[in-house]
């Protein structure tokens, strides 16, 4: 059901085709991880992508894309950053590193909404929203009064995450967002010296919620010293060696993302 608050505000962001938001149950589930590198990954198909980090108390996206300038302002509107084929946009571009935001809930949410409405973000086929963990203030607004194409669920295989995920989705499915997939992030370490896969934190705890729940399972990315590199470095693992056994993780996610968004009603 799509409430009339909902088709007001459609007109929000005239130029996009498709929201989504990148949520999890918790944090540590390494879900800005899996957010850069599916912006990247899309982009990567041709597709026009923006990558929006919504999150004001620890915003992680200038880090992971090496960015350090600030935005450019044109007239009235921010004018994203674009990088790796991605544009965008975080609160982080404006603070220094080493700067706390200490804001209360209502200031938060001002925020929020001015980096989706006072940024210039053009005609994008895909517009990721990278969310703060949990279920609170910014996730429920966003729902409310953002057109979702839907949500993407970032978990760990272990029983403590996936108690959270169930949350998620039931949160999400009250407010009428589609659920487009559940992502296991962390779902197996293999030994580059012998190849011998262990599984850390357990092992299909994400693909096992998925049946449970009855929405799709999107795929599974390792633990891997690459991705976390690229990460640090603000190099996407794609950006290096599109041909990796890593990059080839995101890009297939990227294809069951996209194929699943085409299958909406």
């Amino acid at each position: 059901m799509v409430t009339g608050e909902q088709v007001l505000n459609k007109e929000i962001l005239p130029g996009v085709k498709n929201i989504i938001a990148i949520a999890s149950g918790k944090g540590g589930v390494g879900k800005s991880t899996v957010s850069v590198s599916l912006a990247v990954a899309l982009a990567r198909t041709g597709a026009r992508v923006g990558l929006l980090d919504t999150d004001i108390y620890g915003p992680s996206i200038p880090i992971m894309m090496g960015i350090t300038e600030k935005p450019e302002i044109r007239g009235e509107k921010l004018i994203p950053i674009v990088k790796y084929g991605v544009s965008l946009m975080s609160i982080g571009f404006m603070i220094a590193e080493d700067t706390p935001l200490i804001w209360r809930g209502p200031m938060v949410m001002k925020a929020v909404e001015q980096l989706l409405t006072d940024v210039e973000w053009g005609n994008l086929d895909y517009l990721l929203m990278d969310l703060p963990p949990g279920t609170g203030d910014v996730q429920l607004t966003l729902a409310q009064k953002v057109p979702l194409t839907g949500v993407v669920i970032v978990t760990t295989p272990q029983d403590v995450a996936l108690l959270d995920v169930v949350r998620g989705i039931s949160m999400f499915r009250k407010l009428d967002v589609p659920i487009l997939g559940v992502i296991e992030n962390m779902s197996f370490f293999r030994c580059p010296h012998c190849g011998e896969r262990s599984d850390i934190f357990s092992h299909g705890g994400g693909e096992a919620a998925s049946k449970k729940l009855d929405v799709p399972f999107l795929g599974e990315v390792p633990i891997d010293l690459k991705i976390r590199e690229g990460g640090d470095a603000g190099r996407p693992v794609l950006v290096d060696d599109s041909e990796s056994p890593q990059s080839k993780v995101f890009m297939n996610l990227a294809e069951q993302l996209a194929a699943r968004i085409s299958s909406l009603p």
